[in-house]
């Protein structure tokens, strides 16, 4: 039986770690590759490169850019007394694009999940803290997944921040139960921004 050459085994077994391919695309995209021409390859790998060697995290947000601080950041224009907190730094992209927010972002770069080995050390909660001492914040909003892991992780820091005299609010009109905001449409994202509500930290 004819099989793949042992190069596009190991192209189509790469491209299947990528988030959202599956063995199949993984196979179609490196044939695909491996019939192109050898411009439009090139052109590929120096992209890749590039936005490798270019794009980092902001050193105060967490999120995704290729200047220090990065263009949210640096933006005068918006809210400084307003800080909303996501998990991971495409969030800040998906609330972006609901316009529904006009604030600082926070990244915390994962969720307290013991099973998996993650505690509070493992995330960006000691810097969030700096901020909030060093900044005029009045309010920190919590744009966490609707999960158990979620959860557990804006109780946490609704009692962790407490002590710094802030409100603590949390995005949940409209989210589906278990979801992530990847998921969210821009309208929902919106109405769950003005909907949130203040967490207990008793």
């Amino acid at each position: 039986m004819l099989t793949l050459p042992p190069a596009v085994q190991e192209l189509k077994s790469a491209l299947n770690r990528l988030p959202g391919i599956g063995p199949r695309s993984a196979e179609r995209i490196a044939l695909h590759l491996v019939q192109s021409k050898q411009d439009a390859v090139d052109l590929l790998i120096r992209s890749v490169k590039e936005a490798k060697e270019k794009v980092s995290l902001c050193e105060t947000c967490g999120g995704l850019t290729e200047t220090q601080p990065c263009p949210l950041c640096s933006n005068s224009q918006r809210q400084q007394e307003c800080i909303c907190v996501v998990v991971k730094p495409t969030d800040i992209l998906t609330l972006e694009k609901s316009q529904a927010f006009k604030g600082q972002y926070h990244v915390l770069g994962g969720q307290i999940s013991p099973m998996n080995g993650v505690g509070p050390e493992d995330l960006r909660i000691d810097s969030l803290e700096h901020r909030i001492r060093e900044n005029p914040v009045e309010e920190v909003i919590l744009a966490l997944g609707s999960d158990v892991e979620g959860d557990a992780t804006s109780y946490y820091l609704a009692k962790r921040l407490s002590a710094l005299d802030v409100k603590i609010t949390r995005i949940a009109q409209g989210l589906p139960a278990g979801s992530e905001l990847d998921y969210a449409d821009e309208l929902t994202l919106g109405k769950a921004m003005q909907g949130r509500a203040a967490l207990p930290h008793d």
